[in-house]
């Protein structure tokens, strides 16, 4: 690659941003890095009557949480601005006008009613209308009507859209960098509208114009638009312009059944389809996942680094890809994998940032907790201990809930099965013994009470599981001897003096 390598993610701000939207923008910013070339955000807005208010600021936000920021783009000027179509809809026409002096566009004056008629015209024949070779020069246009009678048209005011001309009888011969060469039937094509009459220009013209100007080298986008690569690339052959590579990405398929993921398939199976909450539709940050969980679990969603590998930092990621290691067929989705890449990130998370999260969880749950039990210090010692059983932050207190408040209620399953006739007398000598020890600390814990077992030949199955029960309330949590550590020597012995009593 002698040019330096420019590729552009150019959403429309028509909603939030779907999680297969962000895929488009990881491997266009991988690719981008792998090959030391600048990562373009350009907003797509020509469709002036679908724009959604807040949904551009919603495109740059998920960007930047998923840790895949753009190099240029709105607010970033690299000098190929503006950055969004509506600042730039002053080109077009220019652009559309060249492609018409070619002869390679032309005026269309057709109202929707004519249309329609000839529509239908054709579908009672058994046929299927195509504005093209075929039936132009029965329409209404500059190709059908005499220049006197376009001018006047034009002149008169009369609505009109710009088409391009499609070529009759040529085969295209067109390259996909992930799908190899494809062959296209030009009479298979109908003549594009290029420039509408509201003065805007089709994504199909302003985005070969934009590409262009902003001197892109590849263009990656989802397979959506393969169908108008043919028409692309004869835009930018007639314009005499060299065209980028094009690399098409396969879809996101549902998790089960036919078809592409949707936000109806999420709100159904319960798992987020957008990176940021929007509405009522969760986010995977407000979910709970952490962004380089999104980043890795998408990236091998259509990609493989050939390789057994799945766990990827994002540097990995820039080292690793490829285009021509991108699938042809769809990926399908699957929420339980997201899972276990979260969990996996859980396990790497600094334990302060988790803890100070954890705060904020414990806030707004409104608990009396002790002054003792509800600091940062305890509640990051507490996160170390039962982490690497969450997937997510909002898991902790389901886990862990027993570091904080003692038992108020004991499993009636583990009652049954772990408290014997001779259990209570049993606790009531192993209090003597915790009360006894100066050195609470896991270790020394576990040293004395095995060797207490030992000398009373008790065996550990009469000890330990009901010291567990009277400690947390059920038989779950991590080591036992690391939890009365932390909890502390005044609430471990009130815990099992409570338990005698109630059990």
């Amino acid at each position: 690659m002698t040019k330096k390598v420019r590729v552009r993610f150019a959403p429309s701000p028509t909603g939030p941003l779907h999680i297969g939207g962000v895929r488009t923008a990881l491997f266009n910013y991988l690719f981008a890095k792998k090959h030391k070339g600048d990562f373009i955000l350009r907003i797509e807005d020509t469709d002036q009557t679908r724009y959604v208010q807040g949904a551009e600021q919603y495109i740059i936000d998920s960007l930047n949480w998923c840790n895949i920021p753009y190099d240029e783009g709105p607010g970033k000027d690299g000098g190929y601005g503006p950055y969004r179509q509506s600042d730039r809809k002053e080109l077009y026409k220019k652009y559309a006008d060249i492609l018409i002096d070619k002869g390679h566009a032309y005026y269309a004056f057709d109202t929707s009613e004519n249309l329609d008629f000839h529509r239908k015209d054709h579908e009672e024949k058994g046929k299927t209308f195509i504005y093209n070779y075929h039936n132009r020069l029965k329409l209404s246009n500059s190709l059908s009507l005499s220049t006197e009678e376009t001018n006047a048209k034009l002149k008169a005011g009369e609505e009109f859209v710009i088409r391009f001309k499609t070529p009759q009888d040529t085969e295209l011969h067109l390259n996909d960098i992930i799908r190899g060469d494809i062959k296209i039937d030009t009479n298979t094509l109908d003549d594009k509208v290029l420039f509408k009459s509201d003065g805007m220009p089709t994504y199909h013209l302003a985005n070969i114009v934009d590409d262009h100007l902003m001197e892109i080298t590849h263009v990656i986008r989802g397979e959506e638009w393969l169908p108008s690569l043919a028409l692309h690339q004869q835009l930018y052959n007639a314009f005499g312009w060299e065209a980028p590579k094009f690399a098409h990405l396969p879809l996101i398929m549902k998790p089960v059944g036919k078809g592409k993921l949707s936000k109806r398939d999420g709100e159904k199976m319960g798992f987020p389809v957008f990176p940021l909450t929007w509405n009522d539709s969760i986010g995977y940050r407000e979910e709970g996942y952490f962004p380089e969980a999104v980043t890795n679990f998408l990236a091998l969603l259509g990609w493989n680094p050939g390789t057994e590998q799945e766990i990827f930092t994002l540097e990995e990621l820039i080292s690793a890809f490829s285009l021509e290691r991108v699938n042809k067929s769809g990926a399908r989705f699957d929420p339980d994998k997201t899972k276990w890449y979260n969990q996996h990130y859980m396990q790497t998370h600094d334990n302060t940032d988790l803890a100070n999260a954890f705060m904020l969880n414990l806030k707004n749950k409104e608990l009396d907790l002790p002054k003792d039990k509800n600091n940062g210090d305890y509640i990051k010692q507490v996160v170390s201990l039962i982490k690497e059983r969450a997937t997510f932050v909002k898991d902790f207190w389901e886990l862990g809930s027993y570091f904080f408040l003692a038992p108020s209620e004991y499993d009636e399953k583990a009652v049954k099965k772990q408290w014997k006739e001779d259990t209570a007398a049993i606790m009531t000598q192993l209090l003597s013994l915790l009360e006894g020890t100066e050195d609470f600390g896991s270790e020394n814990l576990e040293t004395q009470v095995k060797q207490w077992i030992s000398e009373n030949e008790l065996s550990f199955g009469k000890v330990m599981p009901p010291l567990r029960l009277v400690i947390v309330g059920e038989m779950k949590g991590p080591h036992i001897f690391d939890i009365m550590a932390l909890i502390g020597k005044t609430d471990s012995i009130n815990r099992i003096k409570t338990a005698i009593t109630v059990l």
